[in-house]
């Protein structure tokens, strides 16, 4: 089995976070979140993996997971030319997956359960294809299944009017009949090429099977999708400290601090919080919970709630909370305010 991850599209929901990179770069934990969908398809034992890319920051995905080697896979880029769905994309991976059977994951879903075991029982299968499904609440916002005891009925996208409330996760296993379907698949409204699409019309002559995720899943397309992903996932993470700590430090909760991170004094720490390495955390600074603070960021203030991405300088005497600041942004106040809310693009400056 061949595995698929879809890294392409241009994340406008994300703006301005994804002006200059691939939203499935953003971290979640310190970690990009494309990097848990690799991990979750290696940990089925699938090794040989394709990465569909395109758009904004291309090459930024090759950059950091180069041939794969370092993750202990095999890496296949695939270019995507521009956003033209889900099943385009797939489609684009005919020759890579050749006769196999395959696992597509989409680069902005967070899962918090192994699925190994789905794994196992597609490939034992003889079904053309099985998918996996949460419950959700608020099902328009997703393709949805209609299933009636025990059977999927119908696979539609985003409907008004939904039958149930059993959202179509972005984690479908299939099977190269899949491909033929896709070339006879007409655009949507949207003018792409739906997965949700191909799927209902291989339910009509074949077997389609499907598993429930009872655990964490999320489709992360919003800011705050972000945050309560980051949240729920470091709430999992066994704490560590790794770095410099001063005197009167208080630190609460499940924490995990980088190597050569100083924590200096009259400092307050509130798991769940991750910091990474190289970072400064000057004396009356106030952290988390619910927070990330990438590598080589230096921080003067009181957040929560909020993601900090790596090479960020925060100098600031008002509450930050809710929060996104990407990559290499500095943001410096002079005088108290009250609390704020920022969704900062890589490199932003701003002097309140």
């Amino acid at each position: 089995m061949k595995g698929i991850i879809l890294h392409a599209g241009h994340g406008t929901r994300l703006r301005p976070l994804t002006h200059t990179g691939p939203k499935q770069l953003l971290p979640i934990a310190n970690k990009p979140m494309s990097q848990y969908c690799l991990e979750s398809i290696k940990d089925t034992g699938i090794t040989d993996i394709a990465i569909i890319i395109g758009g904004v920051g291309s090459n930024k995905v090759k950059e950091y997971y180069e041939d794969g080697k370092k993750f202990g896979v095999k890496i296949t880029y695939v270019e995507q030319d521009s956003p033209r769905g889900i099943a385009h994309a797939i489609r684009l991976c005919k020759d890579f997956i050749g006769n196999e059977k395959f696992l597509v994951f989409l680069g902005d879903n967070i899962i918090q359960r192994r699925i190994s075991d789905f794994a196992d029982e597609f490939e034992k299968s003889d079904a053309k294809a099985m998918i996996l499904l949460c419950e959700v609440d608020n099902p328009s916002r997703f393709g949805i299944a209609d299933v009636q005891n025990g059977i999927i009925k119908k696979i539609m996208e985003k409907p008004k009017d939904p039958p149930t409330n059993l959202a179509v996760t972005g984690i479908y296993f299939l099977t190269p009949i899949i491909f033929d379907i896709i070339d006879n698949l007409k655009p949507s409204w949207r003018n792409e090429l739906e997965i949700t699409d191909a799927l209902d019309i291989l339910l009509q002559n074949h077997k389609i099977t499907y598993n429930v995720i009872t655990d964490y899943w999320k489709d992360t397309g919003t800011p705050e999708d972000i945050i309560h992903a980051n949240m729920t996932i470091l709430d999992k993470t066994k704490p560590y400290f790794n770095g410099i700590k001063e005197k009167d430090v208080k630190i609460n909760g499940n924490v995990m601090i980088g190597e050569n991170t100083i924590i200096k004094s009259n400092v307050v720490i509130n798991g769940p919080t991750i910091i990474g390495k190289n970072c400064v955390i000057e004396s009356g600074s106030k952290i988390g919970p619910n927070t990330s603070i990438g590598d080589n960021s230096n921080l003067r203030c009181d957040i929560a709630e909020s993601i900090v991405m790596s090479e960020c300088n925060i100098t600031c005497d008002i509450k930050i909370r809710n929060s996104i600041i990407a990559f290499n942004s500095e943001l410096t106040t002079n005088q108290n305010t009250d609390d704020k809310v920022f969704l900062l693009g890589e490199g932003t400056r701003i002097i309140l």
